[in-house]
């Protein structure tokens, strides 16, 4: 599995760019930033190279984890995937295509699209101390438009991105990353009920198009969450001394929370549970949140049943898990 932190070459190019910047100054700008974007105002406010460095020290490594897990989810669900192109839309300083390329040693073409030239030229600069990322097309402009004349790659991926745009203007983004999709479409949102009310519309018109969903579903029904309830998952990550500078933090580490949909054209053979939440260890048994095939299910494992709870102690929230057939009470487990 790829580690969620930055690549080292990454962060020496980051670093050596970072060298001078006032981290107060940064402090203020990221916070600026984060706002817009919480906001719905997307990447407007990233105007120069500075405001692009402040963007990258507060939030590419979140975001980079977060994509990282998704792509990790992925590759144990397809072990055999192994995509030779990319096209990364809304693609901001790289993020995703790094995350990519340490995730997939075939990928050997690079298309990314975003329409903020501040961004665009910090990725340009960071891909400049790669040994793979020195040579990639990176278009500037509105990535909807760019859409239509891109080459279709075995893997596209839209991060952080969806919800920059209108509501009326994201069934027809939809349709156009799947059309460009030649295998897989992961599509990554900040875990919010926003974000996760994203994904599970841009899920469900593609379902109807002929996707099948990789992860995290185990099936291609819909959602069974009801309402407060909504599917999200969390991946942490370790905080450099500068990114808890910018970040006014104190904590060695970040909680980034996330949700996402892998989309393939073929269907998948083998889908497992997902864990939905921190299983929960008592001193009689393991209970943890499912979703299942069947729908959403709480599995109990009782602590009788060795082999399974010893299994079930290692259920981290996101994995994908086999359970064993489903026991009548008093059998050990009780899902």
């Amino acid at each position: 599995m790829t580690s969620p932190d930055l690549p080292a070459e990454l962060r020496a190019s980051l670093n050596a760019r970072l060298e001078g910047l006032s981290r107060s100054d940064a402090a203020s700008r990221a916070a600026v930033i984060s706002q817009t974007y919480r906001e719905g105002g997307g990447s407007g406010t990233i105007k120069s190279e500075t405001d692009a460095l402040a963007y990258a020290l507060a939030r590419m490594p979140a975001t980079y984890a977060a994509i990282v897990a998704s792509l990790n989810a992925l590759i144990e669900i397809r072990p055999d995937l192994a995509p030779v192109s990319l096209l990364d839309v809304g693609a901001g300083p790289g993020t995703a295509t790094w995350a990519a390329t340490e995730t997939f040693s075939a990928l050997k073409h690079f298309t990314l699209l975003d329409a903020n030239g501040a961004l665009r030229t910090l990725a340009q600069q960071l891909f400049r101390d790669s040994t793979r990322l020195n040579d990639v097309g990176y278009q500037l402009g509105q990535a909807r438009a760019l859409l239509a004349q891109a080459e279709p790659a075995d893997l596209v991926v839209a991060s952080y991105m969806i919800g920059e745009i209108g509501d009326a203007e994201r069934a027809s983004l939809a349709d156009a990353l799947w059309s460009r999709t030649k295998d897989t479409l992961l599509v990554v949102e900040p875990g919010t009920p926003a974000g996760y009310a994203r994904i599970i519309a841009l899920r469900a018109r593609l379902i109807a198009a002929g996707a099948h969903v990789a992860a995290p579903c185990p099936h291609d029904g819909a959602c069974p969450l009801v309402a407060p309830d909504w599917c999200h998952f969390s991946q942490r990550l370790q905080r450099s001394r500068a990114h808890k500078q910018v970040k006014g933090a104190e904590l060695p580490f970040e909680d980034e929370r996330f949700a996402y949909v892998a989309l393939s054209r073929a269907p998948v053979a083998s889908r497992p549970s997902r864990v939905l939440a921190q299983p929960e260890i008592g001193k009689v048994e393991i209970a943890a949140k499912l979703c299942t095939p069947e729908g959403v299910k709480v599995a109990k494992v009782a602590r009788r049943a060795k082999a399974d709870y010893a299994a079930a102690r290692r259920w981290r929230w996101g994995d994908a898990v086999v359970t064993n057939s489903p026991r009548r009470p008093g059998e050990g487990r009780d899902p």
